[in-house]
């Protein structure tokens, strides 16, 4: 059984005969009667009464017509859901992030492309920069906010600048340098020091270092964690201080501080990556909105 054999015999049904169905479908009459003969031999039942000068369904044949109704429904349903996702209007995207590292218009990006494309199913998943790659390159996830991309993979990955996040010293209340409005990183030499793990972002680790090696010291680092909460509650327990990114302030308590470093350089990266292999136009769709929503 084809679609072609519902789409003619609802034509029959609908237009109540062989003649003005081979009209509307523009084929010959006797096509439009091969093909319904077809479909009645095939499901061995009368769907049409021909006694009759004027023909007229079968009690089976309207029970049929009802369910092919919503066969066709379905069909074009579809063909259009195809066009859709062919043209990024409709289907599902997995979209990586990290608390802290999201940029201040991530979230009214994610409202208006939700808004814009209703029929695109969006789900966020939480990981770390370095989950989010592997992600990215296993085809786990579609759209990463994460940090800047090794030189292992920009050849497989691309990626765009979403946000420059400007670094913070993160202190106790208590540390005597907690009431400084602003601070340099060369005023830092001698503090001990806790950093976000190099395993799972290497990127914050690495400008750490950088800042460090520019205000002429290697930091004294005491512990690391894998998350930037990790490395906060381990500044709160009076472990040590630690430079992050300002979006990580989401994550604080009223027992730390966040102070700006005056630093020019110190500042990292937020980019929106994707895997080029797994693109799909869905991908463009939300690329495209993105950039509206960049600083």
């Amino acid at each position: 059984m084809e679609l072609r054999h519902l789409h003619y015999f609802k034509a029959v049904a609908e237009s109540g005969g062989f003649g003005k169905a081979a009209r509307l479908l523009n084929v010959s009459q006797s096509a439009v009667s091969e093909q319904v003969r077809d479909l009645e031999a095939e499901i061995a039942v009368p769907l049409i009464d021909r006694s009759n000068r004027n023909i007229r369904l079968t009690p089976h044949g309207e029970v049929f017509l009802t369910r092919v109704k919503e066969v066709l429904q379905l069909a074009d349903g579809a063909v259009t859901a195809a066009r859709r996702s062919f043209k990024g209007e409709e289907g599902t995207l997995s979209i990586g992030f990290f608390v802290g590292g999201i940029g201040p218009s991530f979230t009214k990006l994610i409202r208006a492309f939700r808004q814009k494309y209703k029929d695109i199913t969006v789900s966020l998943v939480e990981m770390t920069p370095v989950a989010q790659h592997d992600a990215l390159v296993a085809g786990a996830i579609d759209i990463a906010f994460t940090r800047v991309l090794p030189g292992s993979l920009k050849t497989e990955l691309r990626s765009e600048i979403f946000y420059t996040e400007r670094f913070s010293l993160v202190l106790p209340k208590a540390h005597p340098l907690a009431d400084r409005e602003s601070i340099s990183v060369k005023e830092l030499r001698g503090e001990r020091f806790i950093l976000n793990d190099r395993q799972n972002s290497p990127a914050v680790f690495d400008k750490v270092i950088a800042l460090c090696d520019e205000a002429g010291f290697s930091p004294n680092i005491v512990a690391t964690a894998s998350v930037s909460s990790g490395v906060i509650a381990l500044v709160e327990s009076g472990e040590g201080i630690a430079l992050l990114p300002k979006g990580s302030q989401v994550l604080g308590s009223d027992e730390v501080v966040f102070i700006p470093i005056q630093d020019a350089a110190a500042s990292v990266d937020l980019v929106v990556a994707w895997s080029s292999r797994h693109e799909r136009k869905i991908h463009q769709s939300f690329l495209t909105l993105a950039r509206h929503f960049r600083m």
